[in-house]
């Protein structure tokens, strides 16, 4: 049997690994941890889950990481958008382009839904297989030696052989790996995101179209901005987000604001803005690529957005956050207990290169959508698609990792 199809979640590692975080990258790993036989210690600094946001895309390279995990593709599946492509049109609203799914069919199922309610059925599995996943924990160091490492998490000491920094974009682990204090900085970009019920969408004759015949996808383009709109769940729910190169907004969202941005655009699109109830401002928050992801002494490392946050227009940050966990997850099964470090190594540079250059689509397609010339695109609207290659959605990570890993660490110890 391959390695990759194996499950050993009755045979203990003897490794205990903390992570820090439970949105999608740490949940991951703890899930892929615990099939691998490890023993995986969430901490998370929210009192409580609750079911927030807007859309979340999983491409089929994700979508394979959950198919591995019984019984969640089954709970996905009726709240994931099913489309079979994306209309895009220019701000004043002239039809471009289609761009059809059917290509990328052969690469797996992908899963696009509601973020909160996604999560909510991930963090239930990881319960349901007993993880232990500690609520309203707050971490304020982090330490390591030759032979473990740690944190510190409501004043008590928690000790394990690695610990995994998914804590996100401000993740306070970056600065023990780094040696230094890394602030983030401006993308130059925020966005309005919104999420409701679509029946005052339904009423509407000019936005009818897009909830009453079931799920659609539509992207507006126009100078510095994009506009997209889905519907989900047979039309039920409607979610769209708007990306402006100001920064400016404050949370909440005004939909005032919003529509001053949007002034001159297609009134289909501001017909969607005014029958929001509720909208959020999100300041996109880049980092330039770290240069390791991995702590000093190897006992300590970035996972998820903590190591390599993505432009909303990569489509791709959560599934490369899933990818870190199963990743990480493999390297520490075969490396063992008494190899962690190497372990962690492994992991850095498996991932690292693959993870850049997924991060640069996200900017390639900002500026093609946000700089477009419509003359040129008349002439060539394939030109706006995104692209959905195999190199980045056919990949399987664990796979991947079993295959690559004794190559990785020879090529770690020579080098």
């Amino acid at each position: 049997m391959s390695p990759s199809l194996v499950d050993k979640t009755n045979v203990s590692s003897g490794i205990c690994v903390i992570i820090v975080g439970a949105g999608f990258a740490g949940l991951t790993a703890a899930i892929e941890c615990h099939r691998k036989g490890h023993t995986p210690i969430v901490l998370e600094s929210f009192a409580e889950l609750k079911i927030l946001g807007d859309i979340i895309s999983f491409g089929s390279n994700a979508g394979r990481v959950f198919e591995r995990w019984p019984g969640v593709a089954e709970e996905l599946d009726p709240i994931c958008i099913k489309t079979t492509g994306l209309e895009y049109r220019s701000y004043l609203g002239e039809y471009l382009f289609f761009q059809s799914w059917d290509a990328e069919k052969q690469y797996g199922r992908t899963y696009n839904g509601h973020r909160g309610e996604i999560h909510e059925i991930i963090y239930k599995h990881a319960l349901s297989l007993g993880i232990d996943i500690r609520l309203g924990q707050k971490v304020t160091e982090y330490f390591e030696d030759a032979t473990e490492a740690g944190v510190v998490s409501n004043g008590e000491r928690i000790i394990g052989d690695a610990v995994l920094a998914a804590d996100g974009v401000r993740s306070a682990g970056r600065t023990l790996v780094l040696g230094y204090e890394d602030k983030p900085k401006s993308s130059g970009y925020a966005i309005y995101r919104a999420w409701f019920d679509s029946a005052a969408i339904a009423k509407n004759p000019m936005t009818s179209y897009l909830v009453e015949h079931g799920d659609t996808h539509s992207a507006w383009l126009g100078p510095d901005i994009h506009f997209l709109a889905a519907s989900i769940k047979d039309g039920k729910d409607i979610s769209w987000d708007e990306a402006d190169i100001e920064e400016s907004w404050q949370q909440p969202g005004s939909i005032s604001d919003a529509l001053k941005v949007l002034d001159g655009w297609d009134p289909i699109v501001q017909e969607l803005v005014k029958a929001t109830p509720f909208l959020v401002d999100w300041k996109l928050v880049y980092r330039d690529p770290l240069p390791t992801w991995v702590s000093p002494k190897s006992r300590i490392a970035l996972i998820g957005d903590a190591a390599h946050p993505f432009l909303p227009t990569s489509i791709q940050g959560a599934s490369q956050a899933m990818e870190d966990g199963s990743t990480i997850a493999v390297c520490l099964e075969l490396s063992g207990k008494d190899r962690v470090q190497e372990a962690l190594k492994a992991y850095e540079k498996i991932r690292y290169d693959r993870v850049r250059t997924a991060q640069k689509t996200g900017e390639t397609t900002r500026d093609k959508w946000h700089k477009a010339d419509f003359d040129r695109i008349k002439e060539n609207p394939e030109s706006l698609k995104l692209k959905r290659e195999a190199w980045l959605l056919n990949h399987d990570a664990e796979k991947h990792a079993y295959d690559v890993f004794a190559n990785t660490v020879a090529s770690l110890t020579s080098g």
